[in-house]
């Protein structure tokens, strides 16, 4: 079988005469932390500051005829990619260093490094639709392996105090209209124009989080429709 990337949706294969040599090892990222030390105390206090990004290598090669513009337009963006190693999984990622295209021309081969952030998604799970809501209570599992950020967008009317967990993280106040809330960018706003509706909501973005398993997102007012997406998250 052979290797493959898919970059923003499209797919190594589909390029004439590039092939995969090596994938990067699936792995995990790094924590970031600060260490102290203070005298007259054994050991050291370590504080967790989050995951680091992290590069992946790639390694590719030329074979038969090949369109060498074509090759160097897939690589040369930033997006999502997902590796044939792991098909069910994408990583957001940004490309920082150059590919040196010349030595790929000439020794028909070449490394790539994606710099690719902490988590991973999943390429095949769609997201939750809520509009039957005869309750003031949903659930929503995180079938990952570590707390999620995700995308929630409600579409309701007048003050909603929304509680995650039983615990209440925003206050939303809508006329009648949808906000999304991105709680990875800490940001809501229209999702149709993008305008900020930060003043919509207050509350602490940042408690706005599911935990691995199941989560229970509990409101008072009136809520027509809530969807979710990227609600699970890996490592």
């Amino acid at each position: 079988m052979r290797y493959y990337v898919t970059i923003n949706n499209k797919n190594s294969l589909e390029l004439t005469g590039l092939y995969i040599s090596k994938l990067p090892d699936i792995s995990k990222p790094s924590k970031r932390a600060t260490i102290e030390e203070i005298d007259g105390r054994d050991g050291d206090i370590i504080t967790t500051l989050g995951y680091s990004a992290y590069d992946k290598e790639l390694e590719i090669g030329l074979f038969g005829l090949y369109d060498l513009d074509e090759i160097i337009t897939f690589f040369n963006q930033d997006g999502i990619i997902t590796f044939s190693n792991e098909p069910d999984k994408y990583y957001k990622f940004s490309l920082l260093n150059k590919i040196d295209f010349e030595e790929l021309l000439k020794f028909r081969k070449a490394k790539i490094t994606f710099h690719c952030q902490p988590f991973k998604f999943s390429t095949i799970e769609e997201k939750k639709v809520f509009n039957n809501l005869s309750e003031n209570e949903l659930s929503i599992k995180n079938n990952g392996n570590v707390y999620s950020k995700p995308i929630i967008t409600i579409t309701g009317d007048g003050t909603i105090n929304l509680s995650l967990n039983e615990e209440e993280v925003i206050v939303l106040t809508l006329d009648n209209e949808t906000i999304e809330i991105d709680t990875d960018k800490l940001e809501a706003y229209n999702p149709s124009t993008k305008v900020l509706m930060n003043r919509k909501a207050t509350g602490n973005y940042e408690n706005l989080y599911l935990k691995k398993g199941i989560n229970t997102i509990s409101w008072t007012g009136t809520i027509s429709e809530i969807d979710i997406k990227n609600y699970s998250r890996w490592i």
